[in-house]
């Protein structure tokens, strides 16, 4: 495969919204020092701005008491209090270290709910719809009084409030449907804009990109403040997609019928496995479907494209995104995970405002706290903080240049996509062999060819390939070690790396000339400094 990249194509300021935000598992861990720890190294060499994490009203942050949980006695139901100082604690936590709050609004604190229904997950936070909507608008204004009283109200002005997480999937992260969401929103971003007219607050933090254009129509017709759209997408959700595509939309999109079929055929499989422990268990329930079927890559950058048209001209906040939605496949610690975020981060980069990658550590306690080192978790990082090829991704996509050239269509297709950009003294070329399988396929070559008046004085790669980046093979080699000491840590970072080298070339006419061979879900950063 052949590239020419022309000294005079024309560019286009690149969006770098994969360093607005970065998810983060729920508010609890916010107060725990290796997650703090975790997060400012992502912030000092990613440049990531934000943090957005679940479950910032749960019950474990003790934001709504009374006294029959201390003493439970009659009566005692009738002394209360509200208590937003553990969640102060982990905002401050964040500020601390440079970054700002995502504010992920959910979930319902159960003297508040109307039910007592739980989320799946590890930390069963309460999913059903207030009982009173004057005791949550109280509530919310509370909260906002709060920090404006903690924080001062221009700090919180550049924050965001988003309401809830992934509505559409109900009995997992919400059990009404879309019209009772719809309610739940209206009545929250009321009581925000009460507080402050300023903030900001969106939604509907929807999965698979769904909801938009309905939500949107109702904040319209219902006169519902609204300052931006969110919603999510993985390449290998397993959950539906965008509404009002190719059908009649379902109000029960993402329900138990969708999850009824995930976790068809699981007792056979777990039957089947015989290394009994919970990862291999959990992967039996939960298999890597990216790598059984064929799933498209360019689902992201066609629903992306779809949401900015439903949007209305609302900001665009893709608040989780990433190549897989299941948790604890294999692959999520190897280079697929890598090229995907770098072909999906520049595919979307003119369709999104900004966006947030799911999530910056495999610290994360969804579904359980696994010792194993790599358990497939969705991390930049793993439980001790070894970056894994998807930081590289990152590392990688911060050295380009804020120009991005505007090639031929032909440039970012096929076997090996292509991006070029320019600035930081020179040119840089980011080439990617991304494929949703991690086949083994023979490398595949490319040349490149790039239009300069005189001979660079330097050319380099880094390369995240199988010797490069790989944190998974350096970590198999040294016996997989359930538990490591910082001695070993710090071996295996430091094997991982991706370092610059130097890359052959040669200049005829003009034309600088460059051979490349990538494996399948290799991504090569190349730098030509005039």
């Amino acid at each position: 495969m052949k590239f020419l990249i022309p000294g005079n194509a024309p560019t286009h300021k690149l969006n770098r919204h994969w360093t607005f935000c970065v998810g983060g598992c729920h508010a609890k861990m916010v107060l725990r020092t290796d997650y703090i720890r975790q997060l400012k190294f992502i912030h000092d060499t990613l440049g990531i701005r934000y943090l957005r994490f679940h479950g910032i009203f749960n019950d474990d942050m003790d934001t709504v008491n009374d006294l029959s949980a201390v003493m439970p006695i009659p009566g005692a139901e009738a002394f209360s209090e509200l208590n937003f100082h553990k969640v102060g604690v982990a905002l401050d936590n964040v500020l601390f270290i440079g970054m700002k709050p995502f504010v992920e609004l959910g979930f319902m604190p159960k003297s508040l709910a109307s039910g007592e229904e739980q989320c799946m997950f590890f930390y069963r936070g309460n999913i059903t719809p207030p009982k009173d909507y004057d005791a949550w608008e109280c509530y919310i204004g509370a909260f906002i009084r709060f920090l404006q009283h903690r924080y001062g109200e221009e700090e919180i002005r550049t924050w965001y409030f988003e309401v809830w997480n992934e509505p559409d999937l109900q009995h997992a992260f919400f059990s009404g449907t879309q019209q009772d969401y719809f309610e739940l929103y209206a009545h929250t971003a009321r009581a925000v804009k009460e507080a402050d007219p300023l903030l900001r607050v969106g939604g509907p933090a929807t999965s698979g990109s769904k909801w938009v254009a309905s939500f949107v129509q109702y904040c319209r017709e219902n006169n519902v403040p609204v300052d931006f759209v969110s919603t999510h997408q993985y390449a290998g959700d397993p959950l539906g997609g965008v509404e009002d595509q190719g059908g009649p939309e379902t109000q029960d999109a993402g329900g138990m019928g969708d999850m009824a079929d995930f976790f068809r055929g699981v007792g056979e499989r777990l039957q089947s496995v015989e290394n009994k422990s919970l990862l291999t268990g959990l992967r039996a329930i939960m298999p890597d479907k990216s790598e059984l079927i064929d799933i498209p890559n360019d689902l992201f950058a066609k629903n992306a494209a779809i949401v900015k048209e439903q949007a209305q001209g609302l900001p665009v906040y893709y608040t989780e995104w990433n190549e897989n939605a299941i948790f604890s496949a294999y692959t999520n610690d190897t280079r697929k995970v890598a090229s995907y975020i770098v072909k999906a981060a520049l595919d979307v980069e003119q369709s999104v405002t900004a966006s947030s990658v799911w999530c910056f550590s495999d610290l994360f306690e969804e579904f359980h706290v696994f010792p194993q080192q790599f358990h497939g978790g969705f991390g930049l990082q793993t439980i001790d903080g070894v970056p894994k090829p998807s930081y590289y991704a990152l590392k990688l996509l911060g050295q380009v240049g804020d120009d991005r050239l505007e090639l031929d269509g032909d440039a970012a297709q096929g076997e090996i996509g292509l991006a070029a950009f320019c600035g930081n003294g020179g040119t840089q070329v980011l080439l990617f062999r991304q494929k949703m399988r991690n086949l083994n396929l023979p490398k595949a070559e490319a040349e490149i060819e790039l239009e300069m008046p005189a001979a660079p004085q330097r050319v380099t790669v880094q390369k995240i390939d199988e010797e490069h980046g790989n944190p998974l093979a350096c970590w198999q080699k040294m016996g997989e070690p359930i538990e490591m000491n910082c001695a070993e840590i710090e071996a295996l970072k430091a094997d991982s790396m991706v370092p610059e080298e130097k890359l052959p070339f040669t200049y005829t006419d003009g034309v600088v000339q460059i051979q490349a061979a990538l494996g399948v879900n290799d991504v090569w950063l190349i730098r030509i400094e005039a």
